[in-house]
C-alpha cells in the first residue's frame, strides 16, 4: 500500500543514476520506507530548521548522503501524501551543506513555477 507518492527533479535523478550500485540501493530502500510508511525514523527522514525542506538521509559504511525534500501537499512529511526530491550530495561539511540548501531552493523555485499543483 503506497502511502507516499514521490516525486522526483532532473537534478535528483541525474544524482541517483550516477551512484554505484550498492549506494542506489540503499538510496531505493530509504525511498520504499519513505513511500509505505506513515512516520519514519529520523534516521531517515529529518526536518531541516528554519527552512521548508526536509532531509533524507542515507549512510553507506562510512559516507553520508543527504537528499533535500519538500512535502508537496502538506505542511509536515508526516501528514504528506506527495513529496519531492530536489537534490542529492556527499555530506562533507557545514559549508558545503549551505551551498546545497541553496542549490535545493533554487531547483525547488524552478519546479514550482513549472508544475506547481494548485
Amino acid at each position: 500500500m503506497e502511502i507516499r507518492e514521490i516525486k522526483f527533479t532532473k537534478e535528483f535523478l541525474d544524482f541517483i543514476t550516477s551512484l554505484n550500485p550498492k549506494v542506489r540501493e540503499k538510496y531505493m530502500y530509504v525511498m520504499q520506507i519513505m513511500s509505505t510508511e506513515y512516520l519514519v525514523n529520523e534516521k531517515f527522514v529529518k526536518k531541516l530548521q528554519n527552512s521548508p525542506f526536509y532531509e533524507m538521509r542515507v549512510s553507506v559504511s562510512s559516507n553520508e548522503y543527504r537528499s533535500i525534500i519538500f512535502a508537496i501537499d502538506a505542511d509536515s512529511f508526516i501528514q504528506s501524501k506527495k513529496v519531492l526530491m530536489l537534490n542529492s550530495f556527499l555530506k562533507k561539511d557545514t559549508k558545503q551543506y549551505r551551498a546545497e540548501l541553496r542549490r535545493a531552493e533554487t531547483i525547488y523555485n524552478a519546479w514550482r513555477k513549472e508544475y506547481e499543483e494548485d
